[in-house]
């Protein structure tokens, strides 16, 4: 159950939980979380997004003292007054991801593949055009073969035979865990991550750079991407209401959907208590 009084940090997820479907966080929210950090509990941001999205990031969550980036291959400490420091980026092999594609391929058909390469802003994704990819402006159409030839941040893949959930659940049977994590963010795609990078693993970066227990962390989210957030955090674990079953099932507590600003809603709740 979770615990009283207030936890000594808050880490949320964005697209889905604390960004609306038009995109946009609301003043409420982010004078909320302004709210957390002046009651001196820091704030995660712990998302999907790439590196190359780190000042969506930083507008979508102004009061965030970390980034938890890539679902958490990269790490971004920002309350240095130096500027930001990477605490940790993490890379998968492109020639082993190749072979885990084959693989793939091999039990559900032909895939749709993109990559994650560049961290610089903006940077494009690489690889077969997709009319159902949400973001068409940051996409550059390259052959596998040039997708490949390097490490990446991390790969999108999905079959029109196959409905995502049912293709992430394949692909972690024929994927070993010693070389990739596999997850889905609610984008129609699975994504293949360096092996041992999730949104647990960063956030346990975060944790112990600041000293904090793991039971004394909230965390928020929406997607199977946030599982192992979920499993991790001890202080409560907080679906939104319009989260993905599995992830409802494994919360603590359902706060009102993202449009409806449900993080703020709880936390605001939590602080007047």
């Amino acid at each position: 159950m979770p615990h009283s009084g207030l936890p000594k940090l808050v880490a949320t997820d964005l697209d889905g939980t604390l960004v609306r479907t038009d995109d946009t966080v609301s003043a409420y929210t982010h004078a909320v979380l302004d709210r957390v950090r002046t009651a001196g509990i820091p704030i995660v941001g712990a998302t999907g997004r790439g590196p190359r999205l780190t000042e969506l990031t930083r507008n979508d969550i102004r009061a965030a003292d970390f980034l938890v980036m890539a679902g958490g291959g990269r790490v971004v400490d920002q309350s240095d007054p130096t500027g930001p420091v990477v605490l940790r980026d993490e890379r998968l092999s492109g020639e082993v991801l190749a072979v885990l594609l084959t693989d793939l391929e091999e039990a559900v058909g032909p895939l749709t593949v993109m990559v994650e390469a560049l961290d610089t802003p903006n940077s494009p994704l690489w690889g077969d055009p997709d009319p159902e990819w949400r973001y068409p402006d940051r996409f550059e159409a390259r052959t596998r073969a040039e997708c490949l030839t390097g490490d990446v941040i991390k790969a999108f893949a999905r079959t029109a035979d196959h409905h995502v959930d049912v293709l992430l659940e394949r692909a972690r049977q024929i994927m070993p865990a010693a070389l990739a994590t596999v997850t889905q963010a609610g984008l129609g795609f699975i994504e293949i991550s360096p092996p041992g990078v999730d949104k647990a693993t960063g956030l346990a970066v975060v944790a112990q750079a600041l000293g904090v227990d793991p039971a004394d962390v909230l965390v928020f989210g929406d997607m199977p991407n946030d599982l192992p957030m979920f499993e991790w955090a001890g202080w409560s674990r907080v679906a939104v209401a319009n989260a993905h079953a599995t992830v409802r099932a494994a919360a603590d507590e359902v706060t009102l959907r993202n449009d409806d600003d449900g993080v703020a809603v709880y936390l605001d709740r939590l602080l007047s208590r």
